[in-house]
């Protein structure tokens, strides 16, 4: 299995809106379970502690193999969220491993 770790710095200067923005990309991510059929599970949500300190948003999502996280990054709903998390995101890093 393929797990895909992606963690996002919101890029408002707001404290209020960083975490209204990774509210919302939190429940965009948490939506596609279920949706995307290659998806086999995912947990995204919203930084609670060492605000300020911490990125803003991140989410773990597994997925058989690599074919069906390539699957998933082109599904129109993934793209959709996506979308989404790109008009209000600063920065984003990503590591995929083996589980």
């Amino acid at each position: 299995m393929i797990r895909h770790i992606v963690a996002f710095a919101m890029a408002s200067d707001d404290a209020a809106e960083r975490a209204a923005h990774a509210a919302e990309g939190a429940a965009r991510l948490n939506a596609l379970v279920g949706v995307v059929p290659s998806l086999r599970a995912m947990t995204a949500g919203g930084n609670v502690l060492a605000l300020g300190q911490n990125w803003d948003l991140a989410l773990v999502a597994d997925f058989d193999d690599e074919d069906g996280l390539n699957a998933y990054l082109v599904h129109p709903a993934h793209e959709a969220a996506a979308a989404y998390i790109g008009s209000v995101r600063g920065d984003r890093v990503a590591v995929d491993i083996v589980i």
